[in-house]
């Protein structure tokens, strides 16, 4: 497995590679509530908006992933912070995922953030839930059937929080 990558803050220079990661994972619509058919425009203005820190994961000049850091909520609430993630297709299995994750909750310390909440994690993506788990996040809630899943149906979505403190 390789793990030597780069990740930086995401440029403008990067709208095509984030494109090429966003397109596919949106068009299948079975992890992220966005509806299949947003455009590239919308997609990067989603990913990118001026409320996150959006971060690429390069193997040379090569973007393997992309993910964003922002507060949760507002006021009360803007001590916990909530992250997207996605993975180009050609770089899963690669340890990628893990270094976005490891690379956020380093971020997210620095930051001040006293946790990390996922608001919607749709049940069926496996992968994501047991990489989440096996870094120390908790299922907290379950919402039945919350996500009509394309292929599964109604599917229920999940949410997920760690503490970032002692």
């Amino acid at each position: 497995m390789t793990t030597d990558f780069e990740i930086s803050p995401v440029s403008p220079d990067d709208s095509d590679g984030l494109w090429s990661i966003l397109e596919p994972v949106f068009r299948t619509g079975d992890t992220y509530t966005i509806e299949p058919s947003i455009s590239q425009e919308a997609a990067i203005a989603y990913w990118c908006g001026a409320d996150k820190k959006t971060f690429v994961v390069r193997n040379g000049s090569e973007i393997l992933g992309t993910y964003y850091i922002r507060p949760n909520q507002a006021g009360g609430g803007s001590h916990v912070c909530n992250c997207g993630y996605m993975t180009a297709p050609f770089a899963r299995g690669r340890g990628v995922a893990r270094a976005m994750l490891e690379h956020s909750l380093q971020l997210a310390s620095k930051l001040g953030y006293r946790a990390m909440q996922y608001n919607f994690v749709v049940s069926t993506n496996r992968r994501a839930v047991d990489i989440w788990q096996q870094y120390g996040f908790e299922i907290v809630g379950r919402l039945p059937r919350a996500f009509a899943h394309p292929v599964d149906g109604f599917v229920d979505a999940y949410v997920m929080y760690k503490e970032l403190t002692d």
